[in-house]
């Protein structure tokens, strides 16, 4: 059997850490060989009911969790982790402005950056969750000067699978056979979910479905998924965004199909002509613990105009929080 893992989950008494902390510690996220130790990070007043995740993690008896540690200091939370799962977030209150919301998140995670830098392993890897989680992820990425911004990835792999699966019941097939779908941009309303690349069984997706669908169905509807799912359930997301959390990093661990990507949002390092010093989705591929974003696909006039909305509210956010950037 391997060291365990250390496994640092913030907000791991809500709905997605609930639903995440039992599949990380079952080997989903690192295999059935991969032992783990869950740092299960709250907010002090949810303390009494993060000690509950923690009973119910020791009634499972599962064989590859060996350590759980509860606590609402972040220097115990992080210390040593060598993944760091960034879910608790605050979230939109009535009357709130965007604007307000990304100032009071920003130093949520600015002040997380720093402690991650602080405690954690040198070879960290960070995913961030929490709304807005692009530039959320830019904010801790800026106030951990002594990682590599190359540790540093948010989440763009639930619209990425639901991209899969409205494909799948579009064309009666199975997720399977589905390959090289793309999110691009920014975890909001102005993502881009892409099928131009995609192929079903090896045949292009364009011969199965029509680009109209694709327009004015597929695309909106990805971009509104998280609203109808909270007006169907009263609640946001859960269980699917915790699966999303293990596939995005089983994946970036243990790597991706030769003949397929993933979505992850990354730093952009100007690939497909987006600005630097942003945290945006792309395909990528991973190999042996790290990414590489895919290179040459061709970006026809449509998905340009999308890849520019995209960008620009990117650029709008980077904007407002821009004072908490580079304090590491």
């Amino acid at each position: 059997m391997k060291n365990p893992v250390k496994v640092t989950i913030t907000g791991a008494a809500g709905h997605i850490g609930y639903a995440l902390a039992f599949r990380i510690a079952s080997g989903a996220m690192f295999g059935v060989n991969q032992p783990v130790i869950l740092r299960l990070l709250e907010i002090p007043q949810a303390l009494p009911s993060l000690l509950g995740v923690g009973m119910e993690l020791e009634d499972c008896a599962l064989p590859l969790l060996y350590d759980i540690v509860l606590s609402d200091d972040p220097a115990i939370g992080f210390r040593e982790t060598d993944f760091a799962i960034l879910i608790g977030a605050k979230p939109r209150s009535k009357g709130m402005e965007r604007n307000d919301l990304l100032l009071e998140n920003a130093k949520i995670f600015a002040a997380q950056g720093k402690s991650i830098n602080q405690h954690a392993s040198a070879d960290v890897r960070v995913l961030v969750v929490g709304n807005p989680a692009n530039t959320n992820a830019l904010i801790a990425m800026s106030n951990a000067p002594d990682l590599q911004p190359q540790q540093f990835s948010a989440m763009s792999r639930l619209d990425h699978n639901r991209t899969l699966g409205q494909l799948a019941n579009k064309t009666n097939s199975k997720v399977a056979d589905i390959r090289r779908a793309i999110i691009w941009g920014n975890h909001s309303v102005t993502q881009y979910p892409d099928i131009s690349q995609c192929t079903i069984n090896g045949q292009p997706a364009f011969e199965l479905v029509s680009r109209d669908w694709a327009i004015d169905h597929m695309i909106p509807r990805i971009q509104r998924r998280g609203a109808e799912i909270i007006e169907a359930r009263g609640l946001s997301s859960a269980a699917s965004a915790a699966d999303a959390v293990v596939n995005h990093v089983h994946d970036w661990v243990l790597g991706t199909p030769t003949d397929d990507w993933i979505s992850m949002s990354v730093p952009s390092d100007g690939s497909y002509g987006i600005s630097e010093g942003i945290v945006f989705s792309l395909p990528v591929t991973c190999r042996e613990g790290r990414y590489e974003i895919v290179q040459g696909l061709e970006i026809d006039a449509f998905s340009r105009t999308r890849l520019n909305i995209t960008e620009q509210e990117l650029l709008s956010e980077r904007a407002v929080i821009r004072d908490l950037l580079n304090q590491g």
